[in-house]
């Protein structure tokens, strides 16, 4: 097992990975930009390196930084939590070139996710079903107009390098669908370096569905099925594990569980990853391969048992996964609330100092009678404009789905945050549902409520 790692993360994913290392008795670095030098991760970790100005991109961004950070500190692996760079090939190479262990798959098949209309064609060769959509990029509006008359629409204009529903419009005619290419292209290059957009057919109220994966280069398992579906803007809002999708459909949840296992085997994937579909009816299509940690990962570590942390950092340090498949039979049910900083009705960021943040149990990642939090914050600190808003996870678990909604509400009442909005009373709004209750659930469902 690795000695010391360092965290090239900030908040409540930081504090995570930094709880799982230190029950492994790992040391660990945190790594922090000047707005974060005094935030929880870094009072967490052992050591702690100034990485730069507050703007991520001239600090959690800077791979150079990261690594030199890693070397002064003597720090024999680097996990990089979610965002920022954990999905960037060209980091992975580099900390390899190094001599660092990178936390996460090898680059070959970063490299072959990274591009997600190639991605699509590498699923489709393995046979795992993938949405209606182009063949490859659309770079012009001829090609755009071509492939839209072929997959019919509505459509939905895609980054083939994005992620976090940035990049992504809808278009349901022509003169729509050339707008979005435009934009689309725009905020791809802007974004990610790569103005590069393909096509894909648009379901109007599907449910997302995903697959959490494990390999260790010689086993690959299926950790479970979550359920993702209740989402704004193409970002998620509310996690579950199992999927109600899949409650009474044990045929199409092992249909499901295999298709996920393929489209990790078809790119040689190792460590942990997700497999992201859309469920229509009772087809389901591929849309993405996550190859990193998901932030919804707490749910699934409820109903299983496992740390998924420590599995990653066990099997970057060389060692086999230790269960097989039959022994990855969910227990129970969970649901996971992300609480951010935002006008609950307007979902406009709402940065601030923290006068008041008070969780229903300790923020210390275990579950407190069947609830947990996650958090990255305290009270004091203050929620800047220069990262996301995610403020905490909250995690509920229960023996039944009706008693994690029950918990979940009561443990929503208990959470009280000021000197920012945050969007606590819609998830009070979506718990409260009558629909939620029934497992009502899709894309649409913030929409609809």
């Amino acid at each position: 097992m690795f000695g010391k790692i360092l965290i090239a993360n900030r908040g409540e994913i930081a504090c995570r990975v930094a709880r799982a290392a230190r029950a492994l008795g790992i040391k660990t670095v945190a790594v922090h930009s000047d707005a974060d030098a005094k935030a929880l991760h870094v009072e967490l970790c052992d050591e702690a390196v100034r990485i730069g100005p507050s703007p991520a991109k001239e600090s959690y961004l800077d791979a150079s930084r990261i690594l030199a950070a890693a070397k002064q500190t003597g720090a024999q692996a680097i996990h990089p939590g979610y965002g920022f760079l954990s999905e960037q090939a060209e980091f992975a190479q580099a900390c390899a070139e190094a001599g660092i262990v990178f936390v996460g798959p090898p680059p070959q098949a970063m490299r072959a996710l990274k591009d997600k209309a190639q991605a699509r064609a590498v699923m489709r060769a393995a046979g795992v079903p993938v949405v209606p959509g182009s063949e490859g990029h659309v770079g012009d509006e001829f090609a755009a107009r071509a492939a839209a008359g072929s997959v019919g629409y509505p459509l939905l204009v895609k980054a083939a390098a994005g992620g976090g529903g940035i990049g992504m419009q809808v278009a349901r005619d022509e003169p729509e669908l050339l707008k979005a290419l435009r934009a689309c292209s725009d905020r791809a290059r802007q974004s990610f370096g790569k103005d590069a957009v393909y096509l894909e057919r648009y379901f109007e109220a599907p449910r997302h569905v995903e697959v959490q994966i494990l390999g260790d280069g010689h086993l690959t398992l299926a950790a479970g099925a979550r359920e993702c579906s209740i989402q704004r803007r193409h970002q998620k809002v509310v996690e579950e594990a199992p999927a109600p999708a899949f409650a009474d459909k044990p045929r199409l949840l092992q249909k499901f569980l295999d298709a996920g296992l393929a489209a990790a085997r078809a790119v040689g994937y190792a460590n942990a990853g997700t497999v992201e579909f859309l469920l229509v009816g009772e087809e389901f299509y591929f849309i993405e391969l996550n190859a990193r940690l998901q932030v919804e990962h707490p749910v699934t570590e409820a109903t299983s048992g496992l740390d998924l942390v420590q599995v990653q950092l066990r099997i970057s340090a060389g060692e086999h996964l230790p269960f097989g498949q039959d022994d990855l039979r969910p227990r129970g049910h969970a649901i996971e609330c992300r609480i951010n900083a935002e006008d609950p009705v307007k979902f406009f960021p709402s940065p601030g100092p923290l006068a008041r943040f008070e969780t229903p149990v300790p923020a210390d990642g275990l579950l407190h009678d069947g609830v947990r939090v996650d958090a990255g914050y305290r009270k004091g600190d203050a929620v800047t404009p220069f990262y996301d808003s995610l403020l905490a996870k909250l995690i509920a678990w229960g023996e039944t789905r009706a008693q994690a909604i029950a918990r979940m509400r009561g443990a929503l009442d208990g959470f009280f945050v000021e000197g920012v909005k945050t969007n606590i009373p819609l998830h009070q709004r979506i718990l409260a549902s009558g629909s939620f209750a029934r497992g009502e659930l899709s894309t649409r469902f913030l929409e609809r409520l």
